[in-house]
């Protein structure tokens, strides 16, 4: 898919994920602020948040669900997720997967750029071809996602039972490819 069609298909899935933001990232003000500012609740930011979005496909979840792809370039030359990170730009990653009617989504992750980035920063990793020929990208395995990386995680009830599914699977696989 190009640019315009992968940003088309991810937008339905926008007022979603707008949802979850905002769960994780408005807190309820202090008593204080109620009582004397009329603040029930709080953005904790100096500026714009900036957050970046990534929603796959159900089946990438059956497949990778303990990794998380960062896209690292197109045949049109377009800058990428990858680029725009290391420029400094974003705060916050949500990463996502639709659920296998693709109209929902079965599960996220909300993480920190900022750790993303220093990760990437420290590291040579290496460029994958996604088998379209669309775009290049780089896995990140969750083993190395750090406790402070992460701000939220979710996996929707009816999608429970697949996701451990395909963790086990993947697991198993690691152990085996590790002997």
């Amino acid at each position: 898919m190009n640019w315009k069609k992968d940003k088309k298909w991810s937008d339905r899935f926008i007022t979603e994920i707008k949802a979850a933001l905002g769960v994780h990232l408005i807190q309820e003000a202090p008593i204080e602020e109620d009582q004397e500012r009329n603040t029930d609740l709080m953005v904790f930011s100096l500026g714009a948040i900036r957050v970046g979005c990534r929603i796959r496909r159900w089946g990438y979840l059956l497949k990778y669900p303990l990794d998380i792809t960062i896209r690292s370039g197109r045949p049109s030359g377009q800058k990428t997720e990858l680029a725009k990170i290391l420029e400094g730009w974003g705060d916050y990653f949500f990463y996502g997967f639709s659920n296998e009617y693709e109209v929902n989504l079965a599960a996220w992750r909300i993480l920190n750029v900022d750790g993303i980035r220093h990760y990437l920063q420290q590291r040579n990793i290496s460029t994958i071809d996604n088998h379209d020929g669309s775009s290049e990208f780089i896995p990140i395995d969750s083993s190395v996602i750090q406790k402070q990386w992460k701000v939220a995680t979710y996996i929707a009830d009816d999608s429970r039972e697949a996701v451990r599914t395909a963790v086990e699977s993947c697991l198993q696989k690691r152990k085996q490819s590790s002997r």
